[in-house]
């Protein structure tokens, strides 16, 4: 064989093997990647975020967001978030590369005090890649930090490491799936479950599930409740761990959703039940779901309270009965038998409040029955049968005596009422109650007696209307009669932990784990509803709820009315935006796009104009008579706010200039005696205007405009004149200029590359409508209607300053014209008192007018072919409406004031 056909071959051979290769790997990356499968089997809950701009968004709204940044952990994540944008150069970096990809993020415990997390994050894209290799390249150049890699069963791992403390990440790259964990092992062990892909994966009971295709779903949870245990004896003592277990052998795992809604976080959906032989599901299975009805009996010193809801108490005994150490004799155990039969639909397992982590707290075994007088009589029997003697105590009108039996509640109730060596007994109506000792129940029934129980508060009423109305279990917790519970249940590890992080635990201090079983619950595949919340009293200064029936709309009632119209806070990613509104209080709320009021501040004096919302979404600045205010998105002031006005100044406008680059937005404050103040947010002032006194009073606020890099404030009187100057006060050459007659509103600015380009438009008195440029030339006049003595004429531009209306008033009747002077339609009125008139234009065809009567408080809404929006006005008490519409809908979203209700209507106009 010649040489030459050698070559050829091998190159034909190799070329052949490339391309098997090629083909192979792209076959490959065409099937996708379950994440689950990437998820190791040891995971007790996994979350699975989605939309993670709206997720912080709400975290912010809530106000958990401030919450968890104190918190160590969340810090160091800051921290490394900085570091990353340092690295790359960029500004949210971490936030705009997960956007709204899938982020599994897994908690396994990996030793018998620890626990560690494992992320999963997909990149999608070659840009994304680079990124991800740009920075780690970027760490590998920092001194800091020390990047290696090494191979573990076929997989390449990249560890960086901080030099100063040895600690650090490990990750890998699977099929564009980043694993990221502190914890090597984690990363190992992904590696190690890839070898074993037939494997059922931890969520493969919940494949067909997928909480996103809901609206608002902020995140998915799994939770593994056989493994919920060992997490939990991470943190707390041993001598506890068989009581969690016995409270998590209802179910084996469950995948709920988590939505964040103003004052609560909820959690709802599905559970497999325990197969565990003697577990809570299998006792209970078959019993129907109870209402908790022991509320009047229950006391407000309740730390924690596991409800179940059953048909027969005895369902959950362990038969045979465990014998205790000091056993009953056999003429007791019949009664006991009796007994259990007695107690019926609910029994509860009850911790009271404690005045310190050193105190053991209280317990209680709760328990309803169906004949109070037949229990009484065989608790009698019992001591009689026991020994013991029947002296009593009496507190208040009730009485508590020994029982005798040992671990009684126990062999009542089964083995979640365990550990009451010498229980004492008390009954209250038809309800039962055993206590570990003498002064729980002496709490107990001085708490009845004194009405201090749930069913008297309004506050944990209105907690147990946002629970399930029935459930098979409910385990209720108040984290501020819990607390000292909690530090004694800790291990001393963890306590430090636990103080540290106060203010996060007591954010949400009313928290329900509820399970409710199907109906079909003897069928295959049967599962238990779930709903957990967490929630904190709604002591805020509104109450939401739908507008509708069908739940479209909504109304959020203040206690105090409103005074000010509803100004729009655009949110980026929201369906709607957020509202501004202020009360008669002064009181100045954020309303955010879920109808929750955020946040609230009180002013010195009402609004004096509209907010002004900072490019960006970097905040709001609102002005009253004697204050300038900042806020940032989440209700803080920002840095040098308020700015305090001089005493003899009473503002009446606010014009803000906004600058690039950096440099400091300016404010020109309008005030009474036509006085004219102009500083920046850094609270510098200019010269010479402190003031800028001018002859005449103003016909609307100033206008602040920027022509190719020069300030230019023009200002419109009343008299006709028009005025335009420099940022240091001069008048600009042509000015002033006369349009002949009154103004009693502001202009329409078309900003130009050059002075002479820009055009400002204005209608006087006599209705002409006059353009003029900053070279101060007239450019055009024209006669937009007819003006007698009684008329006034008012430009009204759109929502964005880009188009206008001009509006005819003459007593009790209104025309509007367009820019050409045609008449777009007119509206009699039975007052003669001022309107105000709104244009709103979205677009072809998509034009709205909004006529507003103080006197009656309504508003008339008119679409682009000059009809009225569902053939009447609607209520409004306050001067203005806010609209938006969403182009993605076809929907106008209609904000109003009606008297202390701020409402929102959904409306489709053809």
């Amino acid at each position: 064989m010649s040489q030459r056909v050698l070559v050829f071959l091998t190159g034909l051979l190799l070329l052949t093997a490339l391309g098997s290769y090629v083909y192979y790997r792209h076959r490959e990356a065409q099937v996708p990647v379950d994440p689950w499968a990437l998820v190791p089997d040891d995971a007790v809950l996994v979350t699975v975020t989605h939309d993670h701009p709206t997720l912080v968004r709400h975290l912010k709204e809530t106000q958990l967001w401030d919450n968890l940044t104190a918190v160590r952990y969340f810090q160091q994540v800051e921290d490394n978030l900085a570091l990353a944008d340092s690295l790359t150069g960029g500004q949210d970096v971490v936030l705009r590369f997960l956007g709204r990809k899938r982020v599994l993020t897994s908690v396994h415990v990996t030793g018998p005090t620890s626990f560690d997390v494992l992320f999963q994050v997909p990149i999608s894209s070659v840009r994304q890649y680079r990124q991800v290799r740009n920075l780690v390249e970027g760490l590998g150049r920092d001194a800091r930090y020390e990047v290696r890699t090494r191979e573990f069963h076929d997989q390449q791992f990249t560890q960086v490491q901080q030099r100063s403390t040895g600690e650090g990440l490990t990750f890998f790259n699977y099929r564009n799936h980043l694993l990221i964990s502190a914890s090597p092992k984690l990363v190992e062990a992904v590696a190690l479950r890839l070898e074993h892909p037939d494997q059922p994966t931890v969520a493969s009971e919940f494949q067909s599930t997928d909480y996103f295709r809901q609206k608002s779903v902020d995140a998915t949870l799994l939770l593994n409740q056989r493994r919920l245990p060992q997490l939990l004896g991470v943190f707390f003592r041993r001598d506890i761990e068989s009581d969690l277990a016995e409270v998590a052998s209802l179910a084996r795992n469950e995948l709920v959703q988590m939505k964040l809604t103003g004052n609560k976080v909820v959690f709802d959906g599905f559970a497999n039940a325990e197969t565990a032989r003697h577990g809570l599901h299998e006792r209970l299975k078959g019993q129907p779901a109870q209402r908790l009805r022991m509320a009047e009996v229950v006391p407000l010193r309740t730390a924690l309270l596991v409800h179940l809801g059953l048909e027969q108490a005895a369902a959950l005994r362990i038969s045979p009965a465990p014998l205790v150490a000091d056993s009953v004799a056999d003429t007791a155990a019949p009664l006991i038998d009796s007994m259990a039969v007695l107690l019926r639909q609910e029994v509860a397992l009850c911790y009271l409040k404690t005045a310190s982590a050193r105190l053991r707290p209280g317990k209680l075994a709760l328990a309803w029955c169906s004949d109070p007088n037949r229990l009484s009589i065989l608790l009698g029997q019992v001591r009689r049968a026991t020994g013991t003697p029947p002296s009593f105590e009496r507190v208040g009108a009730f009485q508590l005596y020994q029982t005798g039996v040992p671990e009684l509640p126990q062999r009542l109730l089964g083995p979640l009422f365990r550990n009451f060596p010498e229980p004492v007994v008390a009954q209250v109506g038809n309800y039962v109650a055993f206590g570990e000792d003498a002064e729980a129940v002496r709490q107990w029934l001085r708490s009845v007696e004194a009405g201090e129980v749930w069913s008297r508060s309004p506050t944990q009423m209105a907690f147990l209307q946002d629970t399930q109305p029935m459930a098979r279990m409910s385990v209720l917790l108040d984290i501020g009669n819990a607390w000292n519970l909690l530090l004694r249940g800790l291990v001393e590890d963890r306590r430090a932990g636990l103080l540290r992080n106060e203010t996060l635990f007591k954010r949400f201090p009313q928290i329900a784990l509820q399970w409710v079983p199907a109906a079909n619950e003897g069928e295959e595949g049967a599962q238990y509803f779930t709903h957990f919340v967490l929630r904190h009293p709604a002591e805020g200064p509104a109450v939401a709820r739908p507008q509708n029936q069908d739940g479209t709309g909504s109304v959020l009632t203040f206690k105090t009315a409103l005074s000010s119209s509803p100004s729009l806070v655009p949110v980026s990613g929201a369906r709607v935006s957020g509202i501004l509104v202020q009360d008669t209080a002064r009181v100045l709320h954020y309303v955010t796009p879920d109808n929750v009021v955020a946040w609230s501040d009180t002013l010195p004096g009402p609004m004096i104009c509209p907010p002004y919302h900072l490019p960006g979404g970097n905040g709001v600045l609102v002005a009253s008579a004697t204050q300038l205010f900042g806020y940032n998105s989440r209700g803080q002031l920002l840095p040098n706010f308020p700015l305090n006005l001089p005493d003899t100044l009473q503002a009446t406008s606010l014009t803000v200039l906004p600058v690039a680059g950096g440099t400091a937005a300016r404010l020109l404050v309008a005030g009474s005696g036509s006085n004219l103040f102009l500083y920046d947010t850094q609270g510098r002032s200019f010269p010479g205007w402190q003031p800028k006194q001018l002859d005449f009073r103003l016909a609307a606020p100033p206008h602040y405009l920027s022509v190719n890099g020069r300030d230019v404030l023009v200002v419109l009187l009343e008299n006709g004149y028009i005025y335009a100057f420099d940022q240091a006060g001069g008048v600009y050459p042509g000015f002033p200029i006369s349009v002949g007659a009154r103004l009693h509103s502001g202009a329409l600015a078309e900003i130009g590359p050059t002075m002479r380009r820009t055009r400002l438009t204005v209608v006087s008195q006599h209705g002409e409508r006059v353009s003029f440029n900053l070279s101060g030339d007239i450019v055009s006049r024209s006669r937009i209607a007819t003006w007698s003595r009684n008329s006034e004429f008012h430009l009204v531009p759109d929502q964005q300053q880009r188009s206008y209306v001009v509006a005819r008033e003459e007593g009790g009747r209104l025309a509007l014209f367009d820019a050409t002077g045609r008449q777009l339609l007119t509206q009699t009125f039975v007052t003669s008192a001022p309107k105000q008139v709104q244009y709103f234009n979205f677009g072809p065809s998509r034009q709205v007018y909004a006529l507003s009567e103080q006197g009656p408080g309504k508003v008339y809404l008119y679409d682009a072919r000059a009809r009225l929006v569902g053939g009447q006005p609607f209520d409004s008490s306050a001067p203005q409406i806010a609209l938006e519409y969403n182009p993605a809908t076809a929907i106008y979203h209609l904000f109003r004031v009606v008297d202390a209700e701020l409402r929102r209507s959904d409306l489709r106009l053809n």
